[in-house]
């Protein structure tokens, strides 16, 4: 709804249905488990796109994430492929010890370029679905994305057949995934905790 495609989720208006997954929600979460991987550093940064009407409500929640961790965060804008590159060639540099990736489409469509930048430039990141790991990411922790394709397509098909999208709730996955990419973390020299490991839905190795 923050994005204001719908009214409410059960009853969502107009022409504009579909599923959706949490994500605004596990940004804070994401801080917390790359704070868990990297528990002796206390200077994290967190990258948002500005013109995202979710930007406002990650950075809310990560900031008081960080306030009850105890660390410092600091955010970062970009909206181009350029300011990404500064911003991970500046953390890299030692601005920060590592970086949330905010939620927003910009960076998922990119999710292949920040994964091979975070293991490139020796960057611990943590994103929010599995490829950005698998990429070259650190971790990842977030909604179950193909969940929410499979209730879309079961909407397409429905409303191929007829139904109204202002008829069909939208379908809101609650599932969250967690994954750590052992390989890449091995490759910056960060020693994973075991507990940590056992929490993940998968361990890429």
């Amino acid at each position: 709804m923050k994005t204001g495609l719908v009214s409410t989720l059960n009853m969502p208006g107009g022409n504009i249905t579909g599923a959706a997954h949490i994500n605004v929600d596990t940004a804070p979460k994401r801080l917390q488990l790359l704070h868990e991987l990297l528990p002796t550093k206390q200077n994290f940064g967190l990258l948002t796109n500005p013109r995202s009407p979710l930007t406002a409500s990650v950075e809310t929640g990560v900031k008081a994430a960080a306030d009850t961790l105890g660390v410092k965060l600091t955010i970062h804008h970009a909206s181009t492929d350029e300011e990404i590159d500064a911003l991970f060639k500046d953390v890299a540099s030692g601005a920060e010890d590592g970086l949330v990736i905010g939620t927003d489409p910009f960076f998922t469509s990119r999710v292949t370029e920040l994964g091979q930048k975070s293991l490139q430039l020796r960057v611990p990141a943590i994103y929010q679905y599995r490829d950005f790991a698998a990429a070259g990411g650190t971790m990842s922790y977030g909604g179950d994305i193909k969940e929410s394709y499979y209730q879309a397509g079961i909407y397409a098909g429905r409303i191929l057949n007829g139904a109204k999208p202002s008829d069909l709730p939208v379908q809101l996955s609650t599932r969250v995934e967690f994954f750590i990419n052992l390989k890449n973390t091995k490759a910056l020299g960060i020693d994973t905790p075991i507990a940590l490991v056992g929490r993940a839905n998968e361990v890429i190795e």
